[in-house]
């Protein structure tokens, strides 16, 4: 990089705001090290997993008397950002287990403090395979229960250690019981008959491990199940007993606002990275590329979208740990309101990447560059169900509305 180069992305640096000092700052050279290999081979590499299990980054969504850092959303998602500058599906994965544990804890209750405690004393990584196209069935049988099935969208499950598991009570002859029982409860990836099958096959976050697990008679103790609150777990929280007040929050609208900050720091790079290919870029017949009118606004376009997704992902997580400091109920409201800043700035954040594709040019995507890899990656976070603009948007207009909100 030129200095000339440099100072570009300096001047990058002071328009947007300033990168606070993270607990994964030690890892995030190792982090970037290994991001296209990681990309090409479809797996992270161990010796960075081992690094981050022995580090205080699996303790941030902990609260203290759980032994965790207690960190505040906010400094979660800076975290976060941080990781996705670098490598996406380490983020993805990170992702998953800082919000999972938020909804283990909020599911099993201060009754199983014991276990959760374990977890991370012991620093250990989680995961929750429970995405379209799972079915898992329990039998009780004693003082166990015995699980049957598979649990697809596992991302992070060959790294983790436990994953959760949402199971329908049935009879012996596997018939569902009525009325529907559900139940949620934590597996160690260890145990016997538990086995991943790698599915994920997709054109982004490719070493995120986003695969199937299955249970084949693995056996669980029954007083480690609760019943699954499901779709009104929200709300459910809002009123059950919970290890600390911060997980009333419900993990939901916290991964949307963490997968917000991921975005963020995703586009930060590729911009980064466009300034600094572009200062020494020709166009056509020689022209400098710095010097044509619509690199520059595309650019500077892409700047601004930038910032306000910043702002917004802010303001979002401010309100969150202010009702957390005060002992605030959330409300449906409260709910949704994380929900639809990160849509929205999401929806800035996909402008923007739009924005530097059209700065490419032919040159740009011929050769072997970050950038296809960032583009491939962030598709991955507006699709997300959780979200989703169209099932997001769609709630929040039911509720507006004064119309009853639908399960999901």
């Amino acid at each position: 990089m030129t200095d000339v180069s440099a100072q570009a992305l300096q001047s990058l640096d002071d328009f947007l705001y300033p990168e606070p000092v993270r607990v994964v700052d030690p890892l995030l050279d190792a982090i970037a090290a290994q991001a296209r290999q990681a990309d090409d081979t479809r797996t992270i590499d161990p010796r960075l997993i081992a690094a981050l299990k022995a580090s205080d980054v699996l303790r941030l969504a902990a609260s203290e008397n759980l032994g965790g850092t207690e960190a505040s959303i906010l400094q979660i998602g800076r975290e976060l950002e941080a990781v996705a500058a670098r490598c996406t599906s380490t983020a993805w994965t990170l992702w998953n287990h800082l919000g999972v544990f938020h909804l283990y804890v909020g599911s099993l209750g201060p009754a199983h403090q014991d276990l959760l405690r374990g977890i991370v004393e012991r620093g250990e990584w989680v995961c929750f395979p429970g995405g379209a196209g799972s079915g898992v069935r329990g039998v009780i049988d004693g003082d166990h229960i015995r699980l049957d099935g598979r649990g697809t969208f596992g991302s992070g499950g060959r790294y983790a250690d436990w994953a959760g598991v949402v199971c329908a009570i049935t009879g012996a002859d596997g018939k569902r019981i009525e009325p529907l029982d559900l139940r949620f409860t934590i597996v160690p990836i260890a145990a016997d008959g538990v086995r991943i099958t790698p599915t994920w096959d997709g054109s982004a976050v490719r070493a995120s491990a986003t695969d199937d697990i299955w249970y084949d008679g693995v056996v669980v103790p029954l007083d480690r199940t609760v019943p699954w609150f499901g779709a009104n777990r929200a709300e459910s929280l809002r009123s059950v007993p919970v290890v600390a007040h911060r997980y009333r929050e419900d993990w939901v609208g916290l991964s949307d606002l963490f997968l917000g900050w991921m975005g963020i720091g995703l586009v930060r790079s590729a911009l980064s990275d466009a300034i600094d290919e572009i200062r020494t870029r020709r166009a056509i017949m020689g022209k400098a590329m710095v010097s044509r009118p619509t690199i520059q606004v595309n650019l500077g376009t892409a700047a601004a979208l930038l910032a306000s997704a910043a702002a917004t992902m802010t303001a979002a997580c401010i309100q969150v740990d202010q009702r957390i400091e005060h002992l605030q109920v959330p409300s449906e409201a409260d709910y949704l309101r994380q929900m639809a800043l990160t849509t929205s700035a999401l929806d800035q954040l996909s402008q923007a990447m739009s924005l530097l594709l059209r700065c490419q040019g032919g040159n740009g995507l011929r050769e072997s560059g970050s950038f296809d890899r960032r583009w491939r990656d962030f598709q991955a976070m507006p699709l997300h169900i959780n979200a989703h603009q169209d099932r997001v948007h769609h709630q929040l207009g039911r509720f507006v509305l004064d119309e009853p909100l639908e399960a999901f």
